[in-house]
């Protein structure tokens, strides 16, 4: 098997990439700021043995909080943003750049693990862990869409 997934931030039909520089992430930061914008990732699995793809996409609605000038200006002097989408982590401890963790949290962190076991099982694979319950573990997080993706 060969798995893939690439993830976008998007806010206003815009596609934020990682910023190049300090100033990019400012402006990026400051857009996103109390505003809710969505992040979009894509799975692709490959079953190398019969060349069968199956794709899936995952999309979740996130609502950042209303941080201060001071608060981006100490982030960017962190360097962390410059190697994500959208110029900023989820999970980073320090800057919590997001007002509360609302649909599929791992597709946010970059990776949507129930999105990924729903396209595998249409492979007919089926991982031997409870991989909802692992995300949710790993995450520290009450996920409340993982059924309903996996119903889909």
């Amino acid at each position: 098997m060969i798995i893939a997934a690439d993830t976008a931030v998007v806010d206003q039909g815009r596609l934020l990439g990682k910023p190049r520089d300090a100033l990019e992430a400012e402006q990026m930061l400051r857009q996103l700021r109390g505003r809710t914008h969505q992040v979009w990732t894509g799975v692709a699995v490959l079953d190398t043995q019969d060349g069968r793809l199956e794709v899936d996409a995952a999309v979740t609605d996130v609502p950042m909080r209303d941080y201060t000038d001071e608060e981006i200006a100490a982030y960017i002097s962190s360097g962390d943003p410059f190697d994500k989408a959208g110029a900023y982590a989820i999970q980073n401890q320090e800057f919590r750049p997001v007002l509360t963790r609302t649909g599929c949290y791992a597709n946010v962190v970059g990776l949507p693990l129930c999105h990924l076991l729903r396209t595998l099982r249409r492979l007919e694979i089926y991982p031997p862990q409870d991989v909802p319950y692992l995300c949710q573990t790993a995450h520290d997080y009450e996920c409340g869409v993982f059924s309903s993706i996996l119903r889909a």
